[in-house]
């Protein structure tokens, strides 16, 4: 996916998308993040300033669901810097079912004193910008967090993405050896993190906890670009 179409139709590169928003945003916090730019597309990903970025959430439709809590950690292939990230919890703009509570174990007690998502986007923003967002499963934090800024902001927030979901299936579910394995009814690898992390030998960790998986889809990738990449592949092979 690149950014939206102009006028004409056309799609823009993120390039392009990001300098036209960086004139046309009036929100100060979303004019830094695209007054911040992106690596070119042709930067090796060794060269390329990274944050891994985990929203737990009341549900999976950004229209009808909300951001419950973030987490966020920089890091680049030589290091993952936990204690230079960020973790918020926040206050749903609805009650939260049981269902939520049981899936990330975040409670009505927590959320009733924490603070509205209007209050930290800003600085979830500056904590963005600059850097190149890695996520598992792009279905998520994009989408929840472009609607939050149009809800919040009146103004789009989209940005590129690295998605370790996606990396995963295309080295376990495509491919001629795959396709004869689906020939023969074998399932398919899971992709889900926990299940892609043990692929690689890493640890497992206790999972929905934002922080602690943004962290896991750090060490991920790193795994997967040691695997199947190298620190000399263009930002391109990777971004959605």
């Amino acid at each position: 996916m690149a950014g939206e179409a102009d006028n004409s139709g056309e799609k823009l590169s993120w390039h392009e998308f990001f300098a036209r928003q960086a004139q046309a945003c009036t929100t100060p916090a979303l004019r830094r993040f695209y007054e911040a730019g992106l690596p070119t597309e042709d930067t090796p990903i060794a060269d390329v300033p990274l944050l891994a970025l985990d929203f737990e959430t009341t549900g999976l439709d950004a229209r009808t669901d909300a951001i419950v809590s973030i987490g966020a950690v920089p890091f680049d292939l030589k290091s993952i810097r936990p204690a230079h990230g960020r973790y918020w919890v926040v206050r749903p703009s609805r009650p939260l079912s049981e269902e939520s509570i049981a899936f990330h174990r975040i409670t009505h007690s927590e959320v009733q004193n924490a603070p509205l998502l209007e209050a930290v986007l800003d600085e979830l923003l500056d904590t963005l910008a600059g850097r190149v967002i890695v996520v598992h499963f792009l279905n998520i934090e994009r989408p929840f967090l472009d609607a939050a800024a149009r809800t919040l902001r009146g103004e789009s927030c989209l940005f590129p993405v690295i998605d370790t979901m996606e990396l995963e299936a295309r080295h376990e579910r495509q491919g001629r050896f795959q396709r004869i394995k689906k020939f023969f009814g074998v399932k398919p690898a899971s992709i889900r993190l926990a299940d892609s992390r043990a692929r690689y030998g890493l640890p497992a960790y206790s999972p929905h906890h934002a922080k602690v998986d943004a962290m896991a889809t750090a060490e991920l990738f790193l795994a997967q670009v040691a695997r199947h990449y190298s620190p000399q592949t263009p930002l391109s092979a990777f971004w959605l």
